[in-house]
């Protein structure tokens, strides 16, 4: 527990950064769930459509709170933010009434009202949340947000076909050091943020000519490269020995490593990107109602255990830390180091220049 102790005191020093990265934009109001003095029921028949990413929730989990509550969940899954977003502005937002997005996201999502606010006290769970995630710079207050998951992106490789090898962004970067066949992770910021790192850049740049030479590498990287895959599908190549290594979520590689000891997961030297991803309710849910005690159900500390114990993610949830297995609790590849902490950047909302990264990434992807 101390080594968690520890990685707690690193978070507290990240986070500063990361609130000065992210914008506060002027947002047109989004439809709201009316405020209420106190707590509310749902009423109607409980059901819920959740948009969530790809092997994200323990089934079992899903299993309990609809026999708990009579419930009907309907799953669907996506492997990108970008699509995700895409879904919702095609008229998702009255189709789906949770959304689980990465925290560099929210603010945009904010401003396009594609976003509900949250009644705080239909999730009194919330007050189980590390104060690391309670008042988050992507979204002051948990006005539209409830942290669900953290984590890093990192290489995943098979160590018996890699043989030797340094822990760095070299592995791809580098035609001399490649280990390999390789996978690419489909996910824009990721990527662009570990040819950053690799450049001793900040994942959060915005300025136009480091972005440009860490779009210049990725495209000379995929020319050497299998191309670009999801986290689960990179991990599931490594797995299937399609490929050496592949830049995947730490969650994905940590499960593949129980699988198949023959893998290794690492966070490169040069340091990566933290992520947190969060429950979200679409502006116009049609189950609003029962996806905040869906939100609630999550925040429980049992649950919350039992979500980061099936996936491998860490949890944000103060209350189920007690409850994590100790061994994951243990493991730097879940659960970073101080050291590894220290080299880590939350990704935040980099403003206009988004615009450029997805000038960048498409040229990347094109190419």
């Amino acid at each position: 527990m101390r080594k968690f102790s520890l990685f707690l005191v690193a978070l507290a020093l990240l986070l500063p950064g990361f609130s000065a990265c992210a914008k506060k934009a002027e947002a047109p109001a989004p439809p709201a769930i009316a405020e209420n003095a106190g707590p509310t029921e749902p009423t109607g028949p409980c059901s819920i459509n959740l948009f969530i990413w790809s092997e994200y929730i323990d089934p079992a989990i899903v299993k309990s709170f609809e026999q708990k509550y009579t419930c009907k969940v309907t799953t669907e899954v996506y492997e990108d933010n970008e699509s995700m977003i895409a879904k919702l502005q095609a008229g998702g937002t009255s189709q789906y009434d949770l959304v689980v997005p990465s925290s560099y996201v929210v603010p945009g999502m904010i401003h396009l009202g594609l976003l509900a606010e949250l009644r705080h006290a239909n999730i009194p769970n919330l007050a189980n949340l590390d104060e690391k995630f309670a008042n988050p710079a992507f979204d002051p207050g948990n006005k539209y947000t409830a942290a669900y998951q953290w984590g890093t992106v990192g290489i995943y490789l098979r160590k018996s076909q890699a043989k030797s090898y340094n822990p760095s962004w070299n592995l791809l970067f580098d035609p001399k050091q490649q280990p390999g066949p390789f996978l690419m992770m489909d996910s824009i910021r990721e990527m662009l943020g570990s040819a950053l790192k690799f450049q001793g850049k900040s994942v959060n740049t915005t300025n136009p000519a480091e972005i440009e030479a860490a779009g210049a590498l990725l495209i000379e990287a995929k020319k050497r490269s299998q191309g670009f895959e999801g986290g689960v599908g990179g991990k599931n190549k490594v797995l299937g020995k399609e490929v050496t290594a592949a830049v995947v979520y730490n969650g994905d590689a940590a499960r593949g490593m129980t699988d198949d000891p023959d893998t290794q997961f690492f966070v490169p030297d040069e340091g990566g990107v933290i992520w947190v991803d969060s429950m979200v309710i679409p502006a116009k849910a049609p189950h609003a109602d029962w996806a905040e005690k869906f939100i609630d159900y999550i925040l429980d500390a049992k649950i919350g255990a039992q979500l980061s114990n099936f996936n491998q993610y860490a949890t944000p949830n103060r209350a189920s830390h007690p409850l994590v297995k100790p061994e994951d609790l243990a493991n730097p590849a879940i659960y970073p180091t101080p050291e590894m902490m220290a080299k880590l950047e939350l990704v935040g909302d980099v403003g206009d220049a988004s615009k450029l990264y997805d000038e960048i990434w498409t040229r990347v992807k094109s190419k």
